[in-house]
């Protein structure tokens, strides 16, 4: 069975920085498209970053694009999104996500709330 958890979210203030980890069992994440989405109260869920599968190349979307960085670590089946000069507007659940065709799986997601 494929798990995604997350972790690392918080309160911090604009400026700030964060890092997300999704860490993987049931499953090798290389073998996956991995992603990052966030949904902020009352929006639409959107993509944020995404590595796809067998590559390490990084996709990013234009609102976090220069202060976001996403990366994987094979050897600890786990990707991470290091999250810097975060503002109010980041403020959202962030969800890991590991898709294959068809087939996609989900984490819990963790909050993440930029405030001053």
């Amino acid at each position: 069975q494929v798990q995604l958890i997350e972790s690392g979210g918080g309160l911090v203030h604009p400026g700030g920085s964060l890092n997300l980890s999704c860490v993987a069992s049931g499953t090798l994440i290389y073998i996956w498209d991995m992603g990052w989405f966030r949904q902020a109260p009352g929006k639409q869920r959107e993509l944020v970053a995404r590595i796809v599968r067998k590559t390490d190349d990084a996709n990013y979307s234009d609102s976090v694009r220069g202060r976001f960085t996403m990366t994987r670590d094979v050897a600890k089946n786990t990707v991470y999104l290091q999250m810097n000069n975060l503002a109010i507007e980041d403020t959202a659940i962030y969800s890991c996500n590991a898709t294959f065709f068809s087939t996609a799986h989900w984490g819990q997601g963790t909050q993440v709330t930029v405030s001053s």
